[in-house]
Order: structure tokens, then sequence, then C-alpha cells
């Protein structure tokens, strides 16, 4: 196969209309309709070994959703206070982009099996995939592995509430934010999963991703953090614009993940700003200093 499409650095209106014409691959149909569900209203719900910090982060989290029209899901775990939070999530959305981070381990999985290093080819799709988002790539290794591998890693991983979409769309696989969290903890901690090798390569292509699409959870990060991200934005004639942001903070005294994923969005940059809104909340408050938890 040629060089892959590259993704220059458009715009997020840009971005969004690339995405709407992301072809029969991806979704089997995409309208430019706006959604009429307004979401129920829910609460975040956090726990801590700092009480203080799970109250305030429930707090904020809930503030941010305030006056929201999305269906919203969250799901964040801080290993340093061993801090949880929830929102919905066990609900299912289509995966859109989000699921190249599974399509990824499922890769790796594989290879470590074999004992084998990823082929040149492989890297390759594995980069455009990732740090990209391009279609085509994550279609040929897709096809490549097979719904039974793909299923395979979901089982090995604890993912039990993700589904493949039956027709084989990769964007309309089912996931919730309890899932993509577990997954996210098998990329940042050693487990019998994934290699060490291979959650570092994972890290690496997530922290490369191009400046445009560095957006959601990273949003208010601390400066010392080493940022690892994975987006996923579609539309669709039903539930409006799916937009979700996977984010993994180390280095440091960093330990944390961040999943939300959100439908019911009436544009792209509403999802954007309805989860950067979240994360912000989530960063101030984790990496505020025990006593102004309080304030």
């Amino acid at each position: 196969m040629g060089r892959h499409r590259r993704i220059t650095q458009p715009s997020r209106s840009t971005l969004a209309t690339k995405a709407a014409l992301a072809a029969g691959v991806l979704v089997p149909t995409i309208a430019s309709v706006g959604s009429a569900h307004a979401a129920t209203p829910q609460a975040a719900i956090c726990t801590s070994d700092r009480p203080e910090l799970a109250d305030k982060l429930s707090e904020d989290i809930n503030s941010a959703l305030d006056g929201s029209a999305a269906t919203t899901a969250i799901s964040l775990h801080d290993r340093t206070t061993n801090t949880t939070c929830t929102l919905d999530a066990d609900r299912h959305f289509d995966s859109a982009s989000t699921v190249k981070v599974t399509v990824l381990s499922t890769l790796l999985w594989d290879a470590q099996k074999d004992d084998r290093a990823l082929t040149q080819e492989e890297k390759d799709h594995a980069t455009a995939m990732i740090t990209e988002s391009d279609n085509d790539a994550t279609t040929a290794l897709w096809k490549q592995l097979g719904a039974d591998k793909i299923n395979g890693f979901l089982q090995a991983a604890g993912m039990a509430n993700t589904t493949l979409d039956s027709e084989g769309h990769w964007g309309l696989t089912q996931i919730t934010a309890n899932d993509e969290e577990k997954l996210l903890q098998l990329v940042t901690h050693t487990n019998p999963v994934l290699s060490d090798d291979s959650r570092a390569y994972i890290l690496k292509l997530t922290g490369e991703v191009i400046p445009s699409q560095r957006w959601g959870t990273p949003a208010g990060a601390p400066s010392d953090a080493q940022v690892h991200v994975k987006n996923g934005w579609l539309e669709r004639a039903t539930n409006g614009w799916r937009v979700h942001s996977l984010g993994a903070f180390t280095g440091g005294d960093h330990d944390y993940t961040i999943t939300v994923l959100s439908q019911d969005n009436a544009t792209m940059d509403d999802g954007i700003a309805n989860i950067e809104g979240i994360a912000r909340a989530v960063h101030e408050n984790l990496n505020a200093p025990a006593s102004s938890a309080r304030s």
C-alpha cells in the first residue's frame, strides 16, 4: 500500500467536515442533523482517600456539566489519591476514532503472542492511525486483525461491555466509559495483558498526536505532565455529534486517566467545550494542594 493520506493541521470546523465525509468504512450513514434529544440530568459521583477532594471534584464536575444539552459519560481514576469519578459510565456510545487505541492494543497483544516485532508497514499504519487519526490506516489494521482477534483482546482486557458492530464498521463499535478506563489502566501500568514494551509504544504514539487533535481531556493539564490523548468525533442522523476524549497523564507526580464520552452535541465544538470544561475541573482539583480542596 502506498503512503497514507496525511492530515495536516486543519481547523476544528475542517476536522468536522472531514469526519462527516469519512465514508462507509467508518459508518453506514452520516447526516448533518443536530440532535433534538436533551440529556437526562445526572450527577457525577467521586470517591477518594481524601474525602474533601472527592466532594470538590463532584461539585466542580457537575458545575461544568450544568446547562449542557449533551449526554455525557465520565470515568476517571487518580492512583496517587485513589480517587475515582463516574457518571453514566456503563452507557454505550458509538466509538468513533477512540476505538483506534483498542486496534493498536490488539495489534501489539497479537504480536506479543507470536513473540514478534511489528513490521514497518504495521508501524506506519499505527503511527498514522493514532497521531493523525487516519481512517485508511485504521481500516487496514482492522481488516488484518479481524473480529476474532479484536474480540480476543477485549476479553483479555476485561472490556466485557465493548461490542463490535455486526457489519464491521469500526467507528460503530459500542464502548462505555468504564471499559475505556480499563484500557487506559492497562496502557499506563504493568499488567499481564500488554507488555511493558507494548505499553510504552502506545504511550509514545498517544503522546505524539498532532496539535490540532490535542483538544479535550488535555485542557487545563499541568505543564509538567506527560499528556497522552486519543479523541473521536462523529456526526450521525440521530443523537447529533458524538465527541469523545481519552486522556492519560503521567510523569512527575501525575498518575491519572480521564475518559469522557458524549453525544447529543449540536456541533463538534459544543462537544469539545463540554469535555474541556470537565477536564479543567479535574486537572485543577487533582493538582491543587491538599488544603485547597476544602476551599
